[in-house]
């Protein structure tokens, strides 16, 4: 083996292993992202480690030995994961892969090092770092990572069209690792990636899933998306954003139109909205939220003449599309709620910068934000994306005026996770009657009565309003509701309702 250099390493957990190994006479590496991020100088959180011979056989070994948790096994891809004071480890034997033209699935045999290296996904990633005390902390480099690392580009080990072949993931790794490291590709393997950007869809969406999720963790989300819409991979596997692509929302003939503290093209400005998220909150919902807030654009934009292009409707119909997004990418629905309402309101506070604008407009949207309204306010100051530094300061001053109100408000009215004071079963004890529609227009009565500053926002208010309307109501229950969400997405014309 040649070593090109050394890297130090100074890692208890790391060195017991390689004695370890030396114990069962191992040929034992460091490799992967861990030997990356440390040439880099960076931390890694994840250890992957490649063993000549049989790595699940050794990971039980290292379980036993230095008591990790109890290893997971993959016999398939053999290899095995532990855990040890919240690191994890990775365990696989060194393969040799051979594929045939008529089956995807390659021919694994147990390989050396240097074969192992070739078969990963990108020269930056084909680095090994020996464990083994005669050779600890040496650098085996035979396809020149450490240079690609320092010129920060991606190569493939083998043929660009060969090594997408064998993993057409690789591809999506290729977008994320340009947006989480600024990696450029190099011409070679940015024409694979174009050329062969329909095999995608052979992926399963779960691993798809997982590299978006990853780019849009990253610290310029946008890199990676750009560049899985420039190479025609986003087409496959995130339609709904692609298509943003070439949508205007800017007039030539309406250059002082009101939307102008947008980019002109819908994705341009979709991008820019979440690296702007990016540089405040590592919130991966706060994230997604921006990713998804002006999905539906394509789909309500109308021309209006003496105003431009408009949308109207495009928050509560992108809302609505948000379940079937989640979905498609498989995302958990525990944080559905949250990014439909961020999406639902993200206009709603640039509608309450008026001067004149009434607490009781302020309370409804504190009632609705509830606890997230801190990030819905997150993402409307990101959401201004104007190149006139004039319009940005303008409206970034008009949030601020709006954020005094609402603190103002939310410190008298206690509004933040509102919940009314008065519920269905003791408006039915109170007013003695039956559950039916005269509860429900009751109880929104005395909602609203409290949200539009008639009564505090206490019990005994609510029970004094209440008794005091009670016959009123019961004499002609119609509903007063305004309008739900539902109700107003439905009132679109009917193209848009689907």
């Amino acid at each position: 083996m040649m070593a090109d250099s050394f890297i130090e390493i100074h890692d208890d957990l790391i060195r017991s292993i390689g004695s370890l190994a030396d114990e069962l006479s191992l040929e034992i590496f460091l490799v992967g992202g861990f030997v990356r991020d440390s040439i880099m100088g960076k931390q890694s959180k994840d250890i992957d480690i490649t063993v000549v011979g049989d790595g699940v056989t050794f990971a039980r070994v290292v379980h036993k030995r230095l008591r990790t948790s109890r290893p997971v096994e993959f016999e398939a891809f053999g290899t095995s994961r532990v855990t040890f004071h919240g690191l994890e480890i990775e365990f696989v034997g060194t393969r040799k892969e051979v594929y045939h033209p008529h089956t995807r699935k390659p021919l694994v045999t147990i390989g050396t090092i240097e074969e192992d290296l070739m078969r990963r996904d990108f020269t930056v990633n084909a680095i090994a770092v020996s464990l083994n005390r005669k050779t600890f902390g040496q650098i085996l480099d035979p396809l020149g990572g450490k240079s690609d690392i320092e010129a920060g580009i991606l190569k493939t080990p083998k043929d660009p069209f060969t090594t997408f072949s064998e993993d057409p993931l690789r591809m999506m790794r290729a977008c994320r690792f340009a947006s989480q490291l600024r990696f450029a590709p190099t011409p070679e393997v940015s024409a694979a990636i174009s050329a062969m950007a329909d095999r995608i869809t052979i992926v399963s969406m779960e691993r798809v899933r997982d590299e978006i999720v990853k780019i849009l963790s990253s610290r310029k989300p946008s890199i990676g998306f750009s560049m899985m819409r420039e190479h025609g991979l986003l087409k496959h596997v995130f339609s709904e954003l692609d298509r943003l692509a070439g949508v205007d929302q800017r007039s030539e003939e309406y250059p002082e139109g009101p939307r102008n503290f947008h980019h002109k093209d819908v994705f341009a400005h979709t991008l820019t909205v979440v690296d702007n998220v990016a540089r405040v909150s590592d919130d991966l919902w706060l994230r997604m939220s921006a990713l998804l807030h002006d999905i539906a654009k394509p789909d309500t934009k109308a021309f209006v003449k003496g105003t431009g292009w408009t949308f109207h409707g495009h928050a509560e119909l992108g809302a609505r599309r948000v379940k079937n997004i989640f979905r498609n990418l498989r995302l958990p629905f525990e944080r559905l709620h949250f990014v439909e309402k961020l999406v639902a309101l993200h206009l709603r506070p640039l509608s309450l910068v008026r001067e004149d604008v009434s607490d009781s407009a302020i309370r409804r949207l504190l009632v609705e934000a509830g606890e997230d309204i801190d990030a819905l306010m997150v993402l409307c100051r990101a959401d201004i994306t104007s190149k006139n530094p004039f319009l940005v300061r303008k409206y970034l001053e008009n949030y601020e005026r709006l954020l005094e109100k609402m603190r103002a408000v939310e410190e008298h009215d206690r509004l933040r996770n509102w919940q009314p004071p008065i519920r269905g079963d003791e408006i039915m004890a109170l007013c003695n009657i039956p559950s039916g529609v005269a509860v429900g227009v009751l109880k929104q009565r005395v909602e609203d009565a409290i949200l539009d500053g008639v009564i505090e926002n206490t019990h005994e208010a609510a029970v004094a309003y209440l008794l005091s309307i009670k016959d009123e109501v019961l004499r002609d229950p119609k509903p007063v509701k305004p309008p739900s969400r539902r109700s107003r997405l439905m009132a679109l014309p009917d193209r848009l309702k689907q």
